[in-house]
């Protein structure tokens, strides 16, 4: 005799266990200096931070975390300009020393003194320039499809295939793309159909002109010299995590970045991957995080 149930689909048990994941964290704000920055959190032990980028919120990283969260605390930022947290008018608020202290006061809210930070994008962007600038939170470092700011320049300035790759920043610096700039863009790369709701929802709770304006104040000027001086030391035990088939931050931002890391440097690539590894490949990116954090980073 057979059941007349039928066996929930691939998307079916997805969806729930996202849902599951959604309804069982905790949400906290935290302040920097008057701007609000939302914050979701699970689980109890070493902090984990994660950062977003460009276009995405908090629940990107909720197959990451759902992984992790036994072992760890695991908390995950709106950036400001995104979603639940504060969207500053201003473009100098979204200067990237004002990103550095939201991240401070999310670790100070959390009564915690250091954390690994965890950044994809422009949240690896801000990941790195915690690392630089405030080296005595960061116990370790995690970037994903971002190289270093100081290679981002070097490329922009002597490869022709980055700076070829690059050319949409143009329109997106742009004064007025935030009146212009199709929305539905913001969730037409997501693959995932249980996710894309909630991404759609986070986007029309956004304000695109804050989001815009990361690249219109932190993205190097054009001709993209290279900096004169070098960056501080990155003091952590670093992670890179790279899907090579990135149309926008092309492997080569990897090059000679042991450089700017006084410390051990772990490079692990995804030879089939894009630029969406913790969305698309999570459990490739859950495991080799998870294996890099059970050895002390």
């Amino acid at each position: 005799m057979t059941s007349s149930f039928a066996k929930p689909s691939t998307n079916e048990t997805r969806a729930a266990a996202l849902a599951a994941f959604e309804a069982s964290v905790e949400h906290h704000y935290a302040d920097n200096q008057g701007v609000r920055i939302h914050y979701a959190a699970a689980g109890a032990g070493p902090l984990l931070v994660f950062l977003h980028g460009f276009p995405d919120h908090w629940l990107g990283w909720w197959q990451v975390m759902e992984a992790l969260r036994a072992g760890y605390r695991v908390v995950a930022l709106d950036m400001r300009g995104y979603n639940l947290s504060d969207q500053p008018a201003e473009p100098q608020a979204y200067a990237v020393g004002e990103l550095v202290k939201d991240v401070q006061a999310v670790v100070a809210h959390e009564a915690a003194e250091r954390a690994t930070i965890i950044g994809h994008d422009w949240g690896g962007f801000v990941a790195w320039h915690v690392a630089m600038d405030a080296p005595e939170i960061v116990a370790g470092l995690v970037v994903l499809n971002m190289p270093h700011p100081w290679a981002i320049s070097r490329e922009l300035a002597s490869n022709p295939a980055q700076q070829k790759a690059s050319e949409y920043v143009q329109v997106f610096s742009h004064p007025q793309a935030h009146l212009q700039f199709p929305r539905e863009r913001l969730a037409a790369w997501v693959t995932d159909a249980s996710f894309k709701p909630r991404q759609e929802q986070a986007m029309a709770n956004s304000s695109l002109n804050g989001m815009l304006n990361y690249y219109r104040v932190n993205w190097p000027a054009p001709p993209c010299a290279q900096h004169a001086a070098p960056p501080p030391q990155v003091q952590a035990p670093t992670l890179l995590m790279h899907g090579l088939q990135d149309p926008y931050a092309l492997p080569a931002g990897l090059n000679d970045v042991w450089q700017w890391i006084d410390n051990t440097l772990d490079i692990f690539t995804l030879p089939k991957a894009a630029h969406f590894i913790q969305h698309d490949q999570a459990p490739d990116v859950t495991a080799r995080l998870r294996e890099w954090l059970a050895r002390g980073s």
